[in-house]
């Protein structure tokens, strides 16, 4: 497998769904083209990278995967496979994220002006981005008088 193109194929297929979440109206086919075709895809791909390296279909540099230790999982990311799949991983879960902080806000009203750099920030840093629609949301879930 070229795993150089399929890392560039993600990177793509992750870089359009965010561009299409953040700037497109979210009307509700788009919503599920994100979370059907783009988060699907890109888990799909990762189910793919993993079974493969779990069955030794595609070695690593170390010739198997070892999640147990830190030296190990060095070994499986120091691998164009490896990579590849870490980076999938990150991709599909951190659009995930985003495709929930975006509907949340929409349900909660909250300005898309507001919303843009918070999702931009979960596209770069999933985690901050993250903990900011956390703090941001509270407040507003409060004043709706729900947590959901």
């Amino acid at each position: 497998m070229d795993w150089g193109l399929i890392f560039n194929s993600v990177n793509l297929l992750a870089l359009i769904a965010w561009a299409a979440l953040i700037f497109l109206p979210r009307w509700p086919a788009l919503l599920s083209a994100i979370l059907y075709i783009g988060i699907g895809l890109l888990c799909l791909i990762y189910m793919v990278g993993l079974g493969s390296v779990l069955t030794g279909l595609v070695p690593t540099d170390s010739g198997g995967a070892d999640f147990t230790t830190i030296e190990g999982v060095r070994a499986i990311f120091a691998s164009d496979v490896g990579v590849t799949i870490g980076w999938t991983h990150y991709l599909a879960f951190d659009l995930f994220v985003g495709l929930w902080i975006a509907r949340d806000a929409d349900g909660k009203f909250i300005s898309r002006i507001i919303q843009a750099p918070i999702l931009l920030m979960t596209f770069v840093a999933g985690p901050a981005g993250l903990l900011v629609w956390l703090m941001v949301r509270e407040p507003a879930a409060r004043a709706q008088g729900r947590w959901n």
